[in-house]
């Protein structure tokens, strides 16, 4: 069936039992795929029957699809003409992970965070009604989505716009982490609706059936029922905002799929469809543990076992000293927003139930929940990733720094993280963050300063943001001074060069030190350790020996360490000629690191052949002729 579906047009031709084989061998393919590439694999197995039900019923591309996160969004690809590009999925120049709207007219929109997609379809429903235009526009969002602010919002708007827009609250039960909260209550108890009127409607026709009595029996019952019904499941959310509720139903049903979809595409105004459906669908493994295949790496597909995944990771080494920490600091809590195990809190959670608060995906929410925790005599620890921080720019300003509280938040998938694009790399967040007045930055160059730099922090009694990348640790480092507020450390010393690293570059600045030494050339070796408060004093008397000095961070260099010095050698007049080495101003498409860094000339080979050149330039000009120079990467 696979191989006569190219687009939804040849979709719509098969017959139900088609349908049926088609969804069991997009399965099995995603599986196949996702086992050599890695991906989201949990979600997509759980939407494959209603992807297949939303492409037979709406016509699209006319019709527009909204996906919440987008994650989801592998079947989708396949029956919109990219199933023979999907082995490409989530590497350099192939398949991006989640919809990109230059990749297929069928992507309506660039999606990646949770909670947008409510808020993006009202506002397309309402230019197509502005517009005159005649098409349906779907909102498909996850329950664990609907835990995020926005979505709230949105759903309140679009409950009082009388636009025609479906929503379909895809609901398995299963965010990245447990779905927590009201929301997750009031989902279950609609659940348990959907349970009690199937079982109503099964009773009724028994009763209906008995001669005489029947009919009335059954209206005598209704008038008791209603009563009942009052007390033992409440008025719907959905419906009290202005939605129209249709559900539950059963997700992995393609017959009610369509039908349930053919009835909310004749209704006006807006509605939202209940969908139950199972993360990891058809994949024991996965069903079994859809947080551990939310998204995976490489894995074994007879087993499940992931392949070359390392032991020690920086989120586990966080996770393991704040654990250690809170034992003998009692003021120490943890919040996460939805991300307990990828952000390494699990233990935490164990050992200290009752100073853990998972808040779900709302990270506006666990930033405020930190400062009124911070303002009560708390010292609260927020690791989320990088590209999430962003979420909660205005709370980090208005909640934290303003009354510099002492809350840490921890940066975890900071820099490029690769595989899964620009929605997820995590390259903003010191630039945003040296913006905000009060707030400390930081970056461990390894595993041992990450453990210093976290001790340092719940101590300081200040706001801190700590960034460190995926993975493992690029070196192990012999030399581990004390951590002081403001200070760098110096690794090695010359006399020629003087690269400043920071954070996980530090590794890099120190292999691009003995490669020029081997070739004569001496270098200072700095690891900034603060992008702010930065160390200016030991800093500048190095710069100022230094014919070249180069900068490293694996992030933008707007705003950045890059900046930074550049600042310093303008107001100190220092004339030397720097080489910032980091990424520009844009957004950095998918692929692995190793790609990703050469295609930006981050790679150790680039930086030295730079190096190279300015030197040799130099040799023709007297130093210290003409002003300051900036030598900035370009891609």
């Amino acid at each position: 069936m696979l191989e006569k579906v190219n687009v939804p047009e040849d979709l719509r031709k098969l017959n139900g039992q088609e349908k049926k084989i088609l969804a069991e061998e997009l399965r099995k393919k995603i599986i196949e795929i996702v086992s050599n590439t890695g991906g989201h694999l949990a979600s997509n197995l759980g939407v494959v029957e209603l992807t297949i039900a939303l492409h037979s019923v709406f016509n699209t591309p006319i019709d527009k699809l909204i996906w919440d996160v987008g994650h989801q969004t592998y079947v989708h690809k396949m029956l919109t003409g990219r199933k023979d590009k999907l082995h490409t999925l989530r590497q350099m120049d192939g398949l991006a992970g989640f919809p990109k709207v230059s990749e297929s007219q069928y992507d309506c929109f660039n999606t990646g965070h949770s909670s947008t997609s409510i808020s993006l379809a009202l506002g397309m429903a309402r230019a197509r009604d502005i517009q005159k235009e005649n098409h349906k526009v779907v909102a498909i969002i996850g329950d664990g989505s609907l835990t995020g602010g926005m979505a709230l919002e949105a759903l309140n708007d679009a409950g009082s716009s009388n636009s025609n827009l479906l929503v379909i609250l895809n609901d398995n039960e299963m965010s990245i982490s447990k779905n927590v909260g009201g929301i997750s209550m009031l989902l279950s108890k609609l659940r348990a609706k959907g349970l009690y009127n199937q079982v109503n409607s099964k009773g009724k026709r028994t009763i209906n059936k008995i001669p005489i009595v029947g009919q009335k029996f059954v209206k005598l019952v209704q008038k008791a029922k209603r009563g009942i019904k009052q007390f033992v499941i409440p008025k719907m959310y959905f419906e009290d905002i202005g939605f129209r509720y249709l559900g539950p139903v059963d997700g992995h049903n393609l017959e009610e799929l369509e039908k349930i979809l053919k009835l909310a595409k004749k209704q006006e105004g807006p509605i939202l469809m209940h969908v139950l459906t199972k993360k990891g669908k058809g994949y024991k493994p996965a069903e079994d543990s859809p947080d551990v295949f939310h998204s995976t790496s490489k894995f074994d597909v007879l087993t499940g076992e992931k392949i070359g995944k390392s032991k020690f990771d920086y989120s586990k080494v966080f996770g393991q000293k704040l654990v250690h920490l809170a034992k003998d600091n009692p003021q120490i809590v943890a919040i996460t927003a939805a991300m307990k195990d990828g952000t390494g809190l699990r233990a935490f959670a164990d050992q200290f139930p009752e100073r853990f608060f998972d808040v779900g995906i709302a990270e506006q929410h666990a930033v405020g929940l930190a400062a009124g925790l911070a303002k009560s005599g708390m010292i609260p620890v927020v690791p989320m990733y990088s590209s999430f921080i962003q979420r909660a720019f205005d709370q980090l300003v208005h909640d934290v720094a303003i009354l510099n509280l002492p809350i840490v938040i921890c940066s975890d998938r900071s820099g490029i993280v690769g595989n899964d694009g620009e929605t997820h790399q995590g390259l903003l967040d010191m630039a945003f963050t040296n913006l905000i007045p009060h707030f400390t930055i930081m970056a461990p160059k390894d595993f041992t300063e990450l453990e210093q730099m976290l001790e340092f922090a719940v101590n300081l009694k200040k706001p801190v943001l700590i960034r460190y990348p995926r993975g493992k640790e690029e070196i192990h480092f012999e030399k581990q001074e004390t951590i002081d507020w403001g200070k760098c450390e110096v690794l090695q010393e010359g006399k020629e060069v003087c690269l400043i690293g920071i954070g996980k570059f530090v590794a890099k600045a120190c292999q691009i030190a003995n490669r020029l030494k081997a070739e004569g050339i001496n270098a200072t070796v700095i690891n900034a350790r603060f992008l702010k408060p930065l160390d200016e004093i030991v800093i500048s008397d190095y710069m100022k020996q230094a014919n070249i000095v180069v900068t490293l961070e694996d992030a933008s260099t707007k705003s950045g360490l890059g900046s930074e010095i550049q600042k310093i050698a303008f107001e100190q007049k220092i004339q030397t000629e720097i080489l910032k080495m980091g990424y520009p101003d844009e957004f950095i498409k998918q692929g692995n690191t190793d790609e990703i860094e050469q295609k930006y000339g981050l790679d150790e080979e680039n930086i030295v052949h730079l190096i190279h050149q300015i030197k040799e330039k130099s040799v023709t000009q007297k130093r210290g002729r003409g002003c300051l120079k900036i030598v900035e990467k370009k891609s």
